[in-house]
Order: structure tokens, then C-alpha cells, then sequence
């Protein structure tokens, strides 16, 4: 049974590792200045910035039913059936749209709702990916991703407010204040929503911060860190902030010994909030046991 893997651009996935990996890419639009682009495929994130920079009215959307359906169906030419993984449904309607549509493919299109975004969200795919090879049904790589939803952790470092004020997140007031006392904010993301996690002074306590909060999940989650074989995935993610990505790596690398650390640009659906300078954190538990991984 041959079994394809489609998630979308909110996985933070470029086209290319996405082909590298044997998944199908789907590319999310984003609506500026009233335009349709496609994230990836006619707008670049260095095209996203320099709008965003300009003051540019930017919206989130979903994909079209058409443009979701005709990609099924030709994929069901040569595949058995499809897992679908959209993005966290507690942040898009994507996810609730793709369930209405699959009801039409008689069982042969699963559509995922493990509400996860970003570097989670590609750790799904992969995860999905591995249990296809392994031999495992759609309906069943579904029940395990779903069944593992909330076994991933997401804290975001917002390196200014304007973009969370100007999106209604956050009241002027709450913004001037923190601008004043050089509060960085921390948000998390587990299961459905984006929430506030702490409020900090400067970019080296809330990196201590959400290194922390990672540290206490894989210790009291995940299996511990000395775990064999590792029971986490621990990744990173950033806007427009590649350099300072690079240097928290290294520093949770050293916190880490023995991790591997994968980085990506966050989404333009989270970019869109948060702006450019973010740094975000990550942290996803390994698969249950039976799910066999190929030697890295």
C-alpha cells in the first residue's frame, strides 16, 4: 500500500527539504495589500520582510477547496491513499476545511489535526513519513499523530511588539508599557492556542527562559535527557533573525550535549504576529515505541 504524505508551508518546510524527504508540500497564501501570494512560490521571505517593514497590510488565509481537492486527486492516481497534515486547527481553519472536503474520498484521504505548527509540525510529517515505510496504514498514522498531539512544546521570543499590537494581541497601552521597561515577551504553543508564557527584561533571560521550560518538559514529559535513545526532538526557529538563530543553537547545543538541534525559519503565518527577530524554541517527544526510525 503506497501511502503519500502531504503537509503545508506552516511547517516551516522549503520546497526543497520537503522533496528531500519524499512529502508532499502544499504552499499557504498570504493576503498583502489585498494580493494573493503563495508562500514559496511567488513570495520569498525576504519579499515578506521588506512589505512587513514597509507597513504593509498582511493577512493569513487557507488554501483554496479547489487548489486542496485537485492536489488529492491527482496524488490518488498513483497512491493508495493520503495523510494530510495542516497546521494546528486551533490557529487556522484549514485543518476544519481539509476534514469537510476529505469526507468526499471515501475513507482514502486522512486529514491530521495533532495541532502543531512549525518545526512540530514538520517533525509530524516526518514521523508520518517514517510510519508509511514501516508499513502502516493511513488511518492508523492518523490515530498516532492525533493520539501524540500534545506531546510537543513551542516558546516564542517576540523581539518587538508592534506586530502583536497592530494584530489586536495586545492593547497599545500593554505595548508602550513593555516598551519602556525592555520586557521581551514569551509565548507558548501546545495543543490549540498561543498564549502568553512569561514576561522577561532583555533577550539573554527570556533564551534562559525558554531553554528552561524545554529543559523541564523533556525531563518531566519526555522521558528525561539521558534517555537511550533520546525520547525528545529538540528544534529551533526564527524570523528574519538567522544569525542570532545560529548563536542559540550553539548555546542549546552546549545545554544539550548529545541532542541534535534542527533550525528553521518560522512560518509567514506566525511572521505575520510576531515580526521579524523572534526566536523560538522547540522540544517534541519521540514516537512511541514500535515506530522504527532509520540509523541517522
Amino acid at each position: 500500500m503506497r501511502t503519500a504524505i502531504i503537509t503545508d508551508t506552516n511547517s516551516g518546510m522549503l520546497p526543497s527539504d520537503a522533496e528531500e524527504h519524499g512529502i508532499v508540500l502544499l504552499p499557504m497564501p498570504i493576503i498583502i495589500n489585498g494580493k494573493e501570494y503563495l508562500e514559496h512560490i511567488n513570495l520569498t521571505r525576504e519579499h515578506f520582510y521588506q512589505l512587513q517593514a514597509e507597513n504593509a497590510e498582511i493577512q493569513t488565509s487557507q488554501p483554496s477547496a479547489g487548489d486542496v481537492i485537485d492536489l488529492w486527486t491527482d496524488l490518488l492516481k498513483d497512491y493508495d491513499s493520503i495523510v494530510h497534515i495542516p497546521m494546528s486547527s486551533g490557529l487556522s481553519g484549514s485543518c476544519a476545511s481539509a476534514m469537510l472536503y476529505a469526507q468526499d474520498f471515501g475513507g482514502r484521504v486522512q486529514v491530521v489535526d495533532n495541532q502543531r505548527i512549525s518545526v512540530t509540525m514538520r517533525q509530524s510529517a516526518l514521523d508520518a513519513k517514517v510510519m508509511a515505510e514501516n508499513g502502516m496504514t493511513a488511518a492508523e498514522i492518523k490515530e498516532v499523530l492525533e493520539r501524540t498531539r500534545f506531546d510537543s512544546h513551542i516558546y516564542i521570543m517576540v523581539d518587538t511588539l508592534k506586530y502583536l499590537k497592530k494584530g489586536g494581541r495586545i492593547t497599545p497601552a500593554a505595548a508602550a508599557v513593555a516598551g519602556v521597561l525592555h520586557l521581551k515577551p514569551v509565548l507558548q504553543i501546545q495543543g490549540e492556542k498561543l498564549d502568553a508564557f512569561a514576561k522577561c527584561r532583555g533577550i539573554k533571560n527570556a533564551k534562559k527562559i525558554m531553554t528552561e521550560a524545554v529543559e523541564k518538559g523533556i525531563r518531566e514529559e519526555f522521558g528525561g535527557l539521558d534517555a537511550s535513545p533520546k525520547g525528545a526532538w529538540i528544534g529551533a526557529a526564527h524570523t528574519h533573525n538567522e544569525e542570532a538563530a545560529r548563536q542559540f543553537v550553539e548555546e542549546t547545543a552546549a545545554h544539550f550535549p548529545g541532542f541534535d538541534i534542527h533550525m528553521d525559519e518560522l512560518p509567514m503565518s506566525i511572521a505575520t504576529h510576531t515580526g521579524p527577530g523572534t526566536l523560538a524554541l522547540t522540544c517534541t517527544k519521540v514516537l512511541p515505541e514500535g515506530v522504527q526510525y532509520p540509523a541517522s
